[in-house]
């Protein structure tokens, strides 16, 4: 064998050892990856579940919800966590958002919808996997920002004017628009940064908080819709970031948190509506949205596109005693990148189903902090049932069938 050919053959058993080599690497990489993920979720699972006998008799100060006496010891010592989850048809079902005390829904970009999660009362006795977590809006920081002092952010990204390839590290002008900078926002409001309250999964957490969990609804999805997070793990990394239920200068979270009115059950005789209908963009049916009400529990059960939209986790499907549509202004897109702009702070109309019922209402927000304040027809605030709060952020002029 000639002195080239030896080259070759050498050449080529090198390039097929380290193809070899490198998928394999891939692969196991991949399934030590999905390993963790799964001995995360069988550690939630194998958690005790609450006794369903105890009393309860603890009132959620976020929802009116009531508990037991061993679940407010577990919250007190912790401050609500407000995460963003998507809508996207790919990322369906999603994780957790039956576990939320209270659920927001808006427009994120052309006309596809997302979530902010309020999760305080309901996953204090076991932490829940919560997902798939996207990129924040400014309005969702709006409503996240009623949520005491410095609640726990979460979040992957966010609109943003950075640009690695630009000149001066900045998008030209028009790229995006000051107004939906999600980055500068938190910025200003002190919750970015390594060890803050806004947990990014794209810059200051990873493992075993958030990771990539790429088998969550065993099949193929883009990357983008595969970010989890535990809500466990969040606790545990806010106490070491010292966000507990005391922050580390001294000041509970709750100090000038402002509680809605609760009222119990109260079922009229004779339902006004059974059945609820709406869409955000009249492009976009599945994103349309329409809930039924069940009276033998006194709650609106969730359709989301057309289907029963349940919690990926319990399989159960998503249901609330009360369902708010807050009519918001909506502006857009407003920059290059097509972001929308809807108005949360201010004042407007709205309407609210429970108990069978349907109430004319004002909603009010002064200011970024302020709690938004819900008002009937003749300027009394309104009582929400004890229970699962979903709020429906639906742009001014759309109709509402029901």
């Amino acid at each position: 064998m000639n002195l080239k050919n030896r080259v070759f053959l050498v050449s080529s058993l090198a390039s097929i050892y380290l193809l070899v080599f490198g998928i394999s690497w891939m692969i196991f990489n991949s399934l030590e990856v999905d390993s963790k993920v799964l001995n995360l979720v069988e550690n939630l699972n194998s958690k005790q579940k609450i006794d369903s006998s105890l009393p309860k008799t603890e009132e959620c100060p976020l929802n009116g919800q009531m508990f037991t006496l061993t679940e407010k010891q577990i919250w007190e010592e912790r401050r609500p966590i407000v995460a963003i989850i998507e809508n996207h048809e790919d990322s369906r079902p999603q994780s957790g958002l039956g576990s939320a005390d209270i659920v927001y829904e808006a427009v994120a970009e052309g006309g596809i919808t997302r979530f902010l999660a309020v999760m305080y009362c309901d996953i204090a006795y076991a932490g829940v996997k919560i997902g798939p977590i996207r990129s924040a809006r400014v309005y969702f920081i709006n409503w996240a920002a009623e949520y005491g002092d410095s609640p726990l952010f979460v979040h992957v990204g966010g609109a943003n004017n950075i640009c690695r390839n630009c000149p001066g590290g900045v998008k030209p002008v028009g790229q995006i628009s000051k107004e939906v900078d999600a980055f500068k926002m938190l910025d200003k409001l002190g919750w970015r940064g390594a060890r803050r309250n806004a947990f990014d999964g794209g810059t200051n957490v990873g493992y075993p908080i958030m990771v990539r969990d790429v088998n969550r609804l065993n099949r193929e999805v883009a990357w983008e819709h595969t970010f989890v997070g535990f809500t466990d793990k969040i606790y545990e990394e806010a106490k070491a970031r010292g966000f507990s239920a005391i922050g580390e200068n001294g000041k509970a979270w709750d100090a000038n948190f402002v509680m809605w009115r609760f009222s119990d059950n109260n079922p009229i005789l004779y339902p006004k509506t059974s059945r609820i209908s709406f869409g955000f963009w009249q492009n976009k049916p599945n994103y349309d949205v329409f809930w039924e009400y069940d009276a033998s529990s006194n709650s609106y059960k969730r359709f989301n596109g057309g289907v029963r939209h349940v919690d990926h986790e319990t399989g159960e499907q998503i249901s609330a005693q009360n369902l708010l549509i807050q009519f918001v202004k909506e502006r857009g897109p407003v920059d290059n990148e097509g972001h929308m702009f809807y108005q949360n702070i201010g004042k407007g109309k709205g309407l609210l189903f429970q108990n069978g019922d349907v109430i004319d209402i004002i909603w009010e927000k002064a200011n970024q902090f302020s709690r938004t304040r819900y008002y009937d027809k003749m300027g009394k605030e309104v009582s929400f049932v004890r229970g699962k709060i979903w709020i429906e952020a639906v742009p001014d002029g759309n109709k509402i069938e029901y």
